[in-house]
């Protein structure tokens, strides 16, 4: 193949990437790849770290190899190498574009096609976006020694999410101590606790106000270094410090920075090495004064690490998220609806609000699921339509439902006692409501109607049967009647 023709091929390679794994994924690693040369049936591509080109090879390796035989069937092998990125280049806004990544395709195969290997000053790099990338200039990058050091501090972050910022955070009972002490760290120009200690079950929201304070300091303070990353990778890189004996420049990388972001600290358990260096870099912080902010899926006490460890992570501000109420949900639902310029009628929201409560990021794709069948086949999105589109997700968030919850909700809407539900008494204002609630059961619960009329008081099955079918007529000629127990329903099987 001639040199425009490798090129071109090469572009779109990374077009179907792009197309194939996502923006997050394409940025994140694929973005950082650079075409060497095709020599041979052999494609080299070059990554920038080891980190990176083991984690391509593992994940995207195959993908890359069918992409390129899909180009030319000559092809046998890709090989990803390490070739540092080159010494001063730095991350423009085109780097972002797709065009971009075509335009920089040919630069990139420079004179491999024709038969030599490309300098590593000669390979055109698309640099890997720091997620701390400061306003203002790039600062240049040191040129990396032939061992392949530690990386700079900023590429031990993780790429922040443009969507986790306060404007989009939606604040209710559950969360407002935990957002409100996440604007307090992000806003404040002094320490006023340290460490800000958040945790909560998994899709509450710690990570969105951990990337929302990172987002603010760089907005407000662009010159703060702010590091954000899960505790897995901080144990992988001081491993990987430990193994190239290069512990005192990871030390000094990380006891360098203004705002310290752990996330899931749990994954500590267990690995005393990483808690102590962890505990030593954690002191350093807190020593000069920058902030550390925490997180995980329980409070420090209850974290399997060591007890120093327990007791400095409880020393600054512990702030806990609560599972979220109905009126959270729905209030998530409706925002995330408005960003999307998306109708959603307030009877599917509400549905949505009451029936998906294990976490957010569940009740957030069961939105986003629902918009894009919407949109993809050209209909409105109905109360029907939610239940089909979602069946399995709604199976998944199934319970059990017994009489007795179901006697209990209809009294209190309809405001009499429980009682009621099993009293002779047949004035209109309770015979009503205890008719739903047979209606309800029989709907709800695979109790026979024997058993229905034995939890109301003792009454015989056919009392059951002439409530169902009085509740279905009422239903089939009085509207409001029909969405009053439609609310009921979906109240009790959320």
């Amino acid at each position: 193949m001639s040199r425009e023709a490798v090129a071109a091929s090469w572009a779109r390679i990374r077009g179907r990437l792009r197309s194939e794994f996502g923006d997050l994924a394409y940025r994140n690693w694929l973005r950082a790849l650079t075409l060497v040369e095709l020599r041979d049936a052999t494609v080299r591509i070059a990554a920038p770290t080891r980190f990176k080109r083991d984690w391509i090879d593992n994940h995207f390796g195959e993908s890359l190899r069918k992409l390129w035989q899909g180009e030319d069937p000559n092809v046998r092998r890709v090989e990803i190498i390490v070739m540092p990125e080159r010494a001063g280049h730095p991350v423009s806004e085109a780097d972002e574009t797709p065009e971009a990544d075509a335009a920089d395709a040919p630069e990139a195969v420079g004179q491999a096609v024709s038969g030599g290997s490309v300098p590593a000053a000669q390979v055109s790099s698309l640099a890997l976006p720091a997620v701390q990338r400061r306003s203002g200039p790039a600062a240049p990058l040191s040129a990396p020694a032939e061992s392949e050091g530690v990386e700079r501090v900023d590429d031990f972050s993780a790429r922040l999410d443009p969507r986790f910022t306060f404007e989009n955070f939606v604040v209710g009972k559950p969360n407002e101590l935990a957002y409100a002490a996440a604007r307090q760290v992000a806003e404040a120009t002094t320490v006023r606790f340290n460490p800000l200690f958040l945790y909560g079950g998994v899709g509450l929201g710690k990570t969105h106000l951990m990337h929302a304070i990172a987002w603010h300091i760089r907005k407000r303070q662009p010159n703060r270094r702010v590091v954000y990353l899960s505790a897995e990778r901080f144990m992988y890189e001081f491993i990987r410090a430990l193994r190239l004996k290069e512990t005192v420049a990871f030390k000094e990388r990380f006891r360098s920075i203004d705002v310290l972001m752990v996330d899931d600290v749990q994954f500590f358990s267990g690995k005393d090495s990483t808690q102590e260096e962890f505990f030593h870099t954690f002191n350093a912080l807190i020593d000069q004064n920058s902030q550390v902010v925490i997180s995980a899926d329980k409070s420090p006490n209850d974290l399997t690490v060591e007890d120093r460890v327990k007791s400095r992570l409880a020393w600054g501000l512990v702030a806990d998220i609560h599972p979220t109420t109905y009126e959270l949900r729905l209030g998530i639902l409706q925002s995330k609806a408005e960003q999307a310029q998306a109708k959603v009628p307030p009877n599917v929201l509400e549905f949505l609000a009451h029936r998906i409560t294990s976490n957010v990021r569940e009740l957030e794709g069961a939105l986003t699921r629902l918009m894009a069948h919407a949109d993809f086949i050209g209909r409105p999105i109905t109360l029907d339509s939610a239940q089909e589109v979602l069946k399995d997700l709604l199976r998944a968030n199934n319970r059990q439902v017994t009489i007795e919850e179901i006697q209990k909700r209809v009294a209190e809407h309809y405001n009499i006692k429980f009682g009621d539900m099993h009293s002779p008494r047949r004035a209109r204002a309770v015979a009503r409501p205890r008719q739903v609630a047979m209606y309800l059961a029989k709907a709800l619960t695979s109790r026979s109607l024997p058993e229905i009329g034995r939890k109301f008081g003792g009454r015989d099955h056919t009392t059951v049967m002439h409530a169902v079918r009085k509740v279905e007529e009422l239903r089939a000629t009085d509207p409001n009647f029909n969405e009053d127990v439609e609310l009921l329903r979906r109240m009790i099987e959320g």
